[in-house]
């Protein structure tokens, strides 16, 4: 059987992400389905070897005092947070040794083949075009695909485009997230080039049975607030909203002070408490693009706000879904009702064509 690397952005960070992990761990679900031996690689690219999820202060996003006091008071959340991703990494996937550039010529003991992807490891911003992400070491060029990788919002330089011209011809097939970068892509490589969904849309809800924590967290009916970055609007959204429908708040978030308003504070959920939280919630105010999609996966009423970096990738797949009105900016913006059978029609023509993109990718291996 044939053994698939699957080089992504997930163990190493400097804040754990549910997103990175549920791509990861779909993804490997798929591959298997499709008779491979999937192995996720332990990989640790130079521009995350300083970061540090237990203590994450040198590189936060937010770094003004607040923000970093509230980090401070989420530390013991953090940490149980941390050892939850470990053990779900560890116990949930083949999981490879860890590996960096130094020593990744050695992963041809472990795996035959790599899969680049899901995530933005194709952003210039946040990798830096990384060699790992783009297959350009060695032993991977012409021994690799992708799948779902993505650009983010991308902003590339001359130099940049130079170099991801050149990275773009270690694949043999390239399964792209997003549309505005194909046609480019499309003129760079004589290859099979196709926008892809993300993984975790591959597997349907009941897939998740076996690592959704399948109870109830939280008693009562709640509004789940997931937060990957601090919006003060998307907070007085969700203030207003909380008391419009009589929800108390569920928050997984690093503002531990938004304690004192009476908001339950969840930063230590791991990858099976975040689908149940979501599963159970009533109501889901999000700027993650995974919160967004387990909200779609679970049938539950949400809204997502804008988020540097990450509207290119909301706003293609809120078209897809129909769902385009529940993006918002300001928060007053109004949105009609989810129709959701017309919604998952979309979602199943969407992937159905993106497991026959990766199924046909991994025979040119």
């Amino acid at each position: 059987m044939k053994r698939i690397g699957v080089v992504s952005y997930n163990i190493h960070s400097n804040f754990t992400n549910y997103g990175s992990a549920l791509q990861s761990y779909a993804l490997n679900k798929v591959i298997a389905k499709l008779g491979y031996y999937p192995v996720l690689v332990d990989y640790c690219p130079d521009c995350l070897k300083d970061k540090d999820a237990l203590n994450p202060f040198k590189n936060m996003w937010d770094s003004d005092s607040d923000s970093v006091e509230s980090c401070k008071l989420s530390l013991p959340a953090i940490k149980e947070n941390y050892l939850k991703f470990d053990r779900f990494y560890n116990e949930k996937f083949n999981r490879s040794r860890p590996y960096t550039k130094e020593n990744f010529s050695e992963i041809c003991e472990e795996v035959d083949h790599f899969v680049c992807g899901s995530d933005t490891i194709f952003s210039p911003d946040e990798f830096g075009l990384d060699d790992g992400y783009l297959a350009n070491f060695p032993f991977m060029r012409q021994n690799s695909i992708s799948y779902a990788a993505s650009f983010g919002d991308p902003h590339f330089s001359d130099e940049q485009y130079l170099d991801l011209d050149k990275k773009l011809k270690n694949f043999k097939a390239l399964g792209i997230r997003e549309e505005p970068m194909i046609g480019y892509i499309k003129n760079k490589v004589p290859v099979p080039v196709q926008r892809v969904i993300d993984p975790t849309l591959l597997l349907d809800a009941q897939e998740y049975k076996d690592i959704v924590t399948d109870k109830k967290l939280i008693d009562g009916n709640y509004l789940l607030y997931y937060s990957r970055r601090y919006n003060p609007k998307m907070e007085a959204y969700v203030e207003r909203v909380s008391r419009e429908k009589n929800l108390k708040v569920v928050e997984i978030s690093l503002r531990a002070k938004n304690a004192e308003k009476g908001h339950t504070m969840y930063y230590r959920a791991g990858v099976e408490e975040f689908l149940s939280l979501v599963k159970y919630a009533s109501f889901v105010v999000t700027n993650s693009f995974h919160g967004m999609i387990f909200s779609v996966q679970f049938r539950k009423d949400f809204v997502i706000f804008s988020r540097a970096l990450c509207d290119t990738k909301i706003i293609e797949l809120l078209n897809k879904f129909g769902l385009a009105d529940r993006l918002l900016v300001n928060g007053d913006e109004k949105f009609k009702p989810i129709n959701w059978e017309c919604v998952f029609a979309n979602i199943e023509k969407e992937k159905e064509q993106s497991i026959s993109f990766l199924s046909e990718s991994l025979k040119l291996l």
